[in-house]
């Protein structure tokens, strides 16, 4: 049996004036049903456009995407009304993602009218169905985004992907413009969908505490590109590739007889538009030598996880040695 998503080399580049913005650049991954992919890296790195990308809001550049088994990479436009069925995205943020001027009801209404399948009193009904499930109070139905606080808002963004019964739903940083206890509350909202509807979830975040609660799978991302992905237990326990083992570094562990050495990057980022083979994050990492110049090649040093570093075993040697 296929996986659900199965990315291929996907490229995604955008025509600048200074020239050709590399931002997904030769990303490939599957995806099982009712099972989540983390993706995680610095503000820039892809994450949002990857994302975006796999549910055709921007053109591919080159690649290919498969849906249960069927090639969905260039789909004609009754393809792509279908595909909005099963592929749907919670926005970052839920204030500039809802029409101001459609109450809770109508905006969850919204994709069901569109759909032409139910009538307008089903559609209601459905509605109701559906904020009762996020957890959105009845007596809300009438009010207006501006009226709500953000974790509402964000239940309401939540109702609007559900609507037409997706399987697969990006979610792009659905939390990071909440307080903390929001967050936990809409972390398990979409954990217990997920367990229901058996949804599978590609969950977009800088938030490392947060991907470690939520995923299956971890891929870490630098400008563009893949550099680390294994399951969140590994990646957290064995992490390999000095950028990872930088970004662990700042979680914050409330512990002051465990306190973590943090690893401070220095040195310049690598400019995305036209960038020089080999790899991105050379000019900041202490490994870095003249080999690091030549395309890095992803690799798999330990069962189902994958690196793209030419120092990768030298690095896990010193992992070994260490521990």
């Amino acid at each position: 049996m296929p996986p659900l998503l199965e990315v291929k080399n996907l490229k995604k580049y955008f025509n600048t004036k200074g020239g050709m913005l590399h931002a997904v650049d030769d990303i490939s991954f599957t995806l099982d049903a009712g099972k989540t992919l983390g993706v995680v890296g610095e503000s820039g790195c892809g994450k949002t456009t990857l994302g975006r990308t796999i549910l055709h809001l921007l053109d591919v550049t080159s690649g290919q995407i498969l849906f249960e088994g069927k090639d969905i990479t260039y789909p004609k436009k009754k393809e792509l009304m279908k595909l909005r069925e099963d592929m749907q995205i919670i926005f970052q943020d839920p204030y500039s993602s809802l029409d101001p001027r459609q109450s809770v009801k109508e905006t969850i209404m919204e994709p069901l009218l569109i759909q032409g399948k139910l009538s307008k009193a089903e559609c209601e009904k459905k509605a109701k169905e559906l904020m009762d499930t996020v957890g959105l109070a009845a007596r809300f139905e009438n009010a207006y985004p501006h009226e709500l606080d953000g974790g509402r808002r964000q239940r309401i963004g939540i109702a609007r992907a559900l609507a037409l019964g997706p399987k697969f739903i990006v979610c792009d940083e659905p939390v990071s413009a909440l307080d903390v206890s929001i967050q936990a509350q809409i972390i398990n909202l979409l954990l217990d969908l997920q367990e229901s509807l058996g949804i599978a979830y590609m969950f977009v975040t800088h938030d490392l505490s947060v991907v470690k609660y939520i995923s299956n799978d971890i891929m870490v991302m630098y400008l563009g590109q893949m550099v680390e992905k294994a399951s969140s237990d590994e990646l957290f326990a064995n992490p390999i590739h000095p950028y990872t083992q930088a970004l662990l570094s700042a979680i914050p562990i409330p512990d002051i007889h465990n306190k973590t050495k943090r690893i401070i990057l220095k040195g310049e980022l690598t400019s995305p538009i036209n960038p020089k083979p080999g790899c991105r994050f050379r000019p900041r990492c202490i490994y870095a030598t003249e080999e690091c110049e030549q395309p890095q090649v992803l690799t798999e040093p330990l069962p189902n996880h994958f690196v793209a570093c030419c120092k990768c075993s030298e690095l896990l040697n010193n992992r070994r040695n260490t521990q």
